[in-house]
């Protein structure tokens, strides 16, 4: 069975931006990102931190603005609005989740879409919908797409099985290996699917976006499938030093024997998510150049 980390192919696109920014202009504009951190949740300040790091090893210039949990979705908007009128920012992502008393639509949409490096605007979204690919992409899709092609998986005529109709991951997954580029059959499950395992084992590609921590098992998996895992949890552990430890959505132990290929939990599409974010905000960045 192969493992399909996502370290390498990452790095490749970072080693790529750091050729980019260091051909710029000296004393000329900078790539510049702004993330948006609502609240104190530890996972979501520990997700920004990689990304300040990522924008820092490239050769961004990251901005935190750090805003309470008990934060109004109209105070957001307007911390939003000024990003948007800020000249010098070329990206803005608001971290997810955000608290119960505001709603993510309403907070992706406001972002400009010539901003919205997370590409969730319902701009961005149409746009990969009619199949262009010219625009700022959905970054955990882009980075599962990123994986396939580093290791040579080709979805041309292959069935394409999505679990999970998320608006961040499997749905715009669909979008993406529907268009002609990839050229996939693709069928996406949710929890209102009957017959979901029957459905899954008929995938050569299955990715797997459910946020059930280990739920996909060998049951749902045809021999030889490959099987990307996107999901990332936290399950308590005692045993773990911090208390816990970090799983996917596929309980990898009993799938390994029967799966071509899968990507691993964490170092599979983790890295590669936040490389196609540098990715995109560097495409925002020579957007507004243009």
């Amino acid at each position: 069975m192969q493992l399909l980390e996502g370290t390498l192919p990452a790095q490749a696109i970072i080693d790529r931006l750091q050729s980019a920014v260091r051909a710029l202009p000296v004393g000329g504009p900078r790539p510049t990102v702004a993330f948006v951190l609502v609240g104190e949740d530890g996972p979501s300040a520990t997700y920004v931190a990689r990304k300040q790091i990522a924008a820092e090893q490239v050769g961004f210039i990251s901005r935190v603005i750090r805003l309470p949990e008990t934060v109004s979705e109209a105070a957001l908007l307007q911390v939003i609005q000024g990003l948007n009128e800020d000249a010098s920012l070329h990206g803005i992502l608001v971290q997810a989740p955000l608290p119960s008393h505001i709603c993510g639509l309403t907070i992706f949409n406001a972002v400009l879409p010539t901003k919205d490096v997370d590409g969730f605007h319902a701009q961005n979204v149409g746009r990969l919908c009619q199949g262009d690919l010219g625009g700022l992409i959905p970054c955990t899709p882009a980075g599962v797409a990123e994986l396939l092609r580093f290791y040579g998986i080709s979805t041309a005529g292959k069935h394409v099985v999505v679990l999970g109709r998320s608006l961040t991951v499997g749905r715009p997954a669909a979008f993406l290996f529907l268009e002609k580029t990839w050229n996939a059959t693709v069928t996406i499950c949710h929890t209102g699917t009957q017959n979901v395992k029957a459905i899954a084992q008929q995938a050569d590609i299955l990715i797997v976006a459910t946020g059930r921590p280990e739920w996909v098992n060998e049951t749902h998996v045809r021999p030889g499938a490959i099987v990307i895992d996107v999901g990332i949890n936290r399950v308590v552990d005692a045993a773990a030093k911090r208390g816990y430890r970090l799983v996917g959505d596929v309980d990898r132990k009993r799938v390994e024997g029967i799966a071509g290929a899968i990507s691993p939990v964490p170092g599979g599409v983790g890295p590669l998510t936040v490389a196609k974010l540098m990715d995109n905000t560097y495409l925002a960045f020579s957007h507004s150049l243009a």
